[in-house]
């Protein structure tokens, strides 16, 4: 059966409709400008502020680069051999004789994948050209001597941009298959990718919000986050969700899940196959999510003292309320995890035995190795983050979005700028890109002090670092039983990082490092069997990670097993299972419940 044409498609029947086809274009260019001229004329007219210190890290660069002309003269001199070894890679090529690349894309580069990088003389040249410059000017910049680690770590990160930004797969005329469908096409892919250009502009209110996933696919508790259950509670900061058994016993404690509040809860429950919420519950859980508000500037003023006072101790007081248990199991996810680990702080303060053990996903508690995210936090940079915010009562969702997905630029970034607007297709439907796509905002109180206090200050490890309704936090006093998974390439948390944090609470701990990274490393079920894990029984904690992983076990597929035998030594006993809203909390409405269907972008 012929697939269906779409209306652009159909619009390049004839010349005529091609004119109007550009007509229709041209106005909604015109459109989409005077709006954004509009908008910032509203705003105000700021000056730019090189708020990352950007230009300062750059000229000391070069200034410690041209003190050493030594060093420098070696590098060219290494850069000009390898463009002679292409020359005669090239040359050999071009007379029929087979011989190694000079260079080849490292392993999991996607940019070089059709076969025409490899196979046609021109484009192997221009990859390989490309990856000798950058791997040169790479080098370079990453070996200064002189420069302290910030400086360093700004100016790498940023070449890395450049690097990427300039990538030969990124230009229409030097990417083979961009080239071959423009004259398959006779330029409409270009066409098509332009009108794709101006959806994303009109989508941001004209600032350029790439789409990476067809939205119109999914359908919050029709196709994503569809596992059974009712929302029981709510306030001003969350609802609770709790889902329907599926199993005729239960554990005797409940399991509470805090997830993070940057993004939205059904990242733990995006389909059936790989929902860890249906997991669990299919286990024997009796399993409750946090569903967090996306706020407003109504919100502003809500800190992170509010997101445990009113958000995690009265998630717990609910779940223990609505079940009659005296203690539960709890789970904390990301900034979720920093959460619950204060919570728990918290808690020992008071002498409040509520939860009997904690698990802890991709979490920091210890900031003193943040990764690259910490280029983006200076004094500086949160100082002009903290303005932007006093503006609106919030920081904007699209802001920590573009921010996460520089981290990864190549994947989350400049593939879809090839795909949408050189090659002029739609993006492909995916559940985990629609739930990126989904941002939240964070309230401003509690934004500036998560990252001067975590980020910039690093108190939360110390003693009485920071005091949270008036009770200063001690994570060393925390003595109930931990289980931390952390990722070996997550590059929001790095598991190093996030293994400092797990040598602090008092309590025996188990720490586990999966494969992949800080979303699918996690939402990694066993039907799937998956990237592994490692786990080195050695107690304490070695002090360097490094020695941990040398001596630790790996193991083929996913971890969630052997949480689950970790979380079931303790937990046991059973319990009939308990059906939403037939105890104490009674049901608002069905799951995934309403403060998690709001969009940015759309209306209340």
């Amino acid at each position: 059966m012929p697939q269906q044409t779409t209306e652009l498609e159909q619009s390049f029947t004839s010349p005529a409709e091609i004119a109007r086809t550009y007509a229709d274009i041209a106005q909604r260019a015109s459109h989409v400008l005077s709006q954004f001229i509009e908008k910032k004329s509203k705003e105000g007219i700021r000056i730019p502020q090189d708020e990352l210190g950007l230009a300062q890290a750059f000229m000391e660069m070069s200034s410690r680069l041209l003190s050493n002309p030594g060093k420098l003269a070696k590098a060219q001199t290494n850069l000009m051999w390898d463009y002679f070894s292409l020359w005669q890679h090239s040359t050999l090529k071009l007379m029929g004789m087979p011989n190694p690349p000079v260079i080849t894309p490292q392993k999991g580069d996607r940019r070089f994948n059709n076969e025409a990088w490899e196979e046609r003389l021109l484009f192997d040249f221009i990859k390989q050209s490309y990856l000798i410059a950058a791997r040169h000017l790479h080098d370079t910049v990453s070996d200064v001597e002189g420069l302290d680690e910030a400086t360093q770590e700004k100016v790498r990160f940023f070449t890395r941009q450049y690097i990427d930004a300039i990538s030969p797969s990124n230009f229409a005329l030097t990417n083979p298959e961009v080239l071959r469908e423009t004259l398959k096409s006779r330029g409409q892919n270009l066409l098509k990718g332009l009108d794709n250009l101006l959806q994303d502009v009109e989508a941001g209110d004209g600032d350029l919000r790439i789409r990476m996933t067809d939205l119109s696919a999914f359908e919050l508790g029709k196709n994503v986050a569809t596992t059974p259950g009712k929302v029981v509670f709510q306030n001003a900061m969350f609802q609770l969700i709790h889902y329907e058994p599926t199993t005729e016993t239960q554990y005797k404690r409940p399991l509470l899940i805090v997830p993070p509040w940057i993004n939205k809860f059904y990242i733990l429950d995006l389909r059936e196959k790989n929902s860890f919420v249906r997991w669990a519950t299919a286990q024997g859980h009796s399993v409750y999510v946090v569903s967090w508000v996306n706020p407003d500037e109504t919100l502003a003023r809500k800190s992170f003292e509010d997101y445990m006072l009113e958000g995690a101790l009265v998630a717990i007081d609910k779940v223990l309320e609505d079940t009659g248990e005296a203690q539960l199991d709890l789970i904390g996810y990301c900034i979720g995890g920093t959460l619950a680990m204060s919570t728990l702080s918290w808690m020992e303060a008071k002498k409040d035995e509520r939860v009997a053990s904690a698990t802890f996903f991709t979490t920091l508690l210890d900031f003193s190795e943040p990764g690259e995210i910490g280029i983006f936090l200076d004094e500086n940079s949160i100082r002009e983050i903290e303005t932007q915010m006093s503006t609106r009562g919030y920081l904007d969702g699209s802001e920590m979005f573009n921010t996460f997905n520089m981290l990864r630029a190549n994947d989350l970034i400049w593939s879809f700028v090839v795909n949408n607007y050189l090659m002029g297709k739609q993006p492909f439907p995916f559940d985990l890109l629609f739930w990126n796509s989904d941002s939240t905002r964070l309230p401003a109180a509690m934004h500036s002090f998560y990252l001067r206090n975590m980020y910039l200050e690093n108190r939360l490890k110390d003693p009485g670092g920071i005091t949270l309704g008036g009770v200063p936090i001690d994570i060393r006093r925390v003595k109930v039983p931990c289980y931390f998974i952390s990722t070996i390439e997550d590059h929001i948390a790095p598991w190093k990082s996030t293994y400092l944090g797990a040598r602090l609470p008092a309590g025996p701990v188990r720490f586990v490092v999966g494969g992949s990274g800080h979303i699918a490393g996690i939402i990694n079920p066993p039907v799937n069997n998956k990237y592994g894990y490692w786990i080195n029984d050695i107690h304490p904690l070695p002090a360097r990670p490094e020695d941990y992983l040398a001596g630790a076990k790996q193991t083929a597929g996913s971890w969630w097993p052997n949480w689950h035998e970790w979380l079931v030594a303790q937990n046991s006993e059973q319990v009939p299972a308990r059906k939403p809203g037939a105890r104490a909390l009674k049901v608002l409405e069905d799951a995934p419940g309403s403060y998690v269907k709001f969009r940015l972008g759309s209306k209340k």
